[in-house]
C-alpha cells in the first residue's frame, strides 16, 4: 500500500477547536498506454497493478481479444508508461488512436467503442445467487481495501463466485478498478462466466459494456445505477443489483438470478 498513498499535514477544524493532523491521501498517476509504438491514451489512475490496468483497458475497448494476441507488456513505473506489443499490427486502432487525458472520478472515462459493438452480446448464464450470499460478500468487499480504509479516496472492484472474492482491484477511478480485475483475469486465465462483478462505483452504461464483454451475468454495487445502465443491463441479460446497504438491496433487472432469503 506504500506506493498508493502519501501522507500530508492538515489542519482539522471543528465547531469547538482545531488541531494539526497527518492524513493519508491516495496517490494519482498519469499512465500512458502505448500499443504497438502508437500512443493510445493517458489515464489518471492509482500507481498499482498497471500491467493489469493496461491489458484490461485494451480488452474492454475491443483492441485485444485474447491473451494469445499479446507479444509483450512492459511497465515503466517511473515514467508512468505501459507498452503493449501484439503479435500482429492492430489495423482497427488507426481509426481511434488519439492522445487524450481522462478524468477518472466522474464522467465516462476513456472510451473508443461504439455502443453498437457490444449491445448484441447477450449474457445467457443460468447462474443464481442468494440474497444472503450477496450480503456476506458485500460486507467482505467493503472491508477488503486497505487503501480505501486509509484514505477513503479510491474505488474497488472484485470478481466473486457465490462464496468468495476471487480477484480484487483498487483505483481512484471506478472504470480503472474494473479494468484491473479483468486484466488480471485475462492474463492469468481466470474465468469470468457464471461469476459476479462487485463495484463500489456508480453503474453506468460503459461499466455494463465492460462487464458484457467478459460475459459476466451479475453486477452488484453499493452505489446506484444510471437509467442507461439499467436499460443496457436489461437488454444484455445482466442482473443489476445496486444500493446494497446492510440487509437491503435493489434488484433492477433479471431478478430471477437472485434467490430471496428463506427460499
Amino acid at each position: 500500500m506504500d506506493n498508493e498513498t502519501e501522507k500530508f499535514s492538515a489542519l482539522r477544524l471543528s465547531e469547538k477547536d482545531s488541531s494539526s493532523i497527518e492524513v493519508e491521501v491516495a496517490r494519482e498517476l498519469p499512465l500512458t498506454i502505448i500499443l504497438n509504438d502508437q500512443e493510445l491514451v493517458t489515464l489518471l489512475c492509482s500507481p498499482a497493478d498497471l500491467r493489469y490496468l493496461a491489458v484490461g483497458f485494451l480488452f474492454s475497448e475491443g483492441l485485444l481479444r485474447s491473451k494469445d494476441e499479446i507479444k509483450s507488456v512492459i511497465v515503466d513505473d517511473e515514467r508512468g508508461v505501459v507498452r503493449v506489443e501484439t503479435l500482429e499490427d492492430k489495423e482497427s486502432t488507426k481509426d481511434v488512436l488519439f492522445k487524450r487525458i481522462i478524468s477518472s472520478g466522474c464522467g465516462r472515462g476513456a472510451s473508443f467503442y461504439s455502443a453498437a459493438d457490444v449491445t448484441s452480446q447477450k449474457v445467457e448464464s443460468q447462474m443464481k445467487i442468494s440474497a444472503s450470499e450477496i450480503f456476506v460478500l458485500v460486507n467482505e468487499f467493503q472491508h477488503g481495501s486497505d487503501v480505501y480504509l486509509a484514505t477513503h479516496g479510491v474505488h474497488s472492484a472484485a470478481l466473486c463466485d457465490n462464496k468468495r472474492i476471487l480477484v480484487f482491484g483498487n483505483d481512484i477511478g471506478r472504470h480503472n478498478a474494473i479494468d484491473k480485475v479483468f486484466g488480471r483475469c485475462l492474463l492469468e486465465d481466470i474465468p469470468t462466466n457464471d461469476r459476479m462483478i462487485m463495484t463500489s462505483g456508480r453503474i453506468s452504461s460503459e461499466i455494463l459494456h465492460k462487464v458484457a464483454k467478459r460475459a459476466v451475468p451479475v453486477i452488484v454495487s453499493i452505489s446506484a445505477p444510471t437509467n442507461l445502465g439499467v436499460k443496457i443491463a436489461d437488454h444484455l441479460g445482466i442482473t443489476l443489483v445496486a444500493s446494497v446497504r446492510g440487509k437491503r438491496m435493489n434488484v433492477y433487472t433479471h431478478g430471477w438470478r437472485i434467490i430471496p432469503d428463506g427460499k
